[in-house]
């Protein structure tokens, strides 16, 4: 009975141990935070972006290896639903923190985000 038990234990430690570590990637407390108005409670760098938006742009930055791996990296790193995430990255693309923190990433994502909303 005592192995079960500390077995559960180490369960339960392991769970709360990965809550932390996503909570940590995430820049956050767990709160609803909005990255894009920088009140993400993460250190700010010289440009003013906090933690969270320099992870958003983190990911734009990176490339895919195919559907689905950007999406499940959101997921599990920024602990973000896909649309959230899409949602503070748009606004993210409006503050000039963003484009003087990143300029090549930020002026790529407003080029592809213009040509889409010319397209409508």
């Amino acid at each position: 009975m005592t192995e079960e038990r500390d077995g559960a234990d180490g369960a339960e430690d392991a769970a709360r141990g990965r809550e932390d570590d996503a909570d940590a990637a995430r820049g956050s407390d767990g709160g609803g935070e909005d990255a894009a108005r920088g009140s993400d409670g993460g250190g700010e760098d010289a440009g003013g972006l906090g933690a969270r938006e320099r992870d958003l742009l983190a990911v734009e930055r990176r490339s895919w290896p195919g559907p689905g791996a950007k999406e499940r990296a959101v997921r599990e790193r920024l602990g973000l639903s896909p649309t959230r995430y899409y949602q503070l990255l748009n606004a993210l693309l409006d503050d000039p923190r963003a484009l003087a923190h990143d300029p090549v990433t930020v002026n790529r994502l407003r080029r592809v985000r213009d040509e889409k909303r010319a397209k409508r």
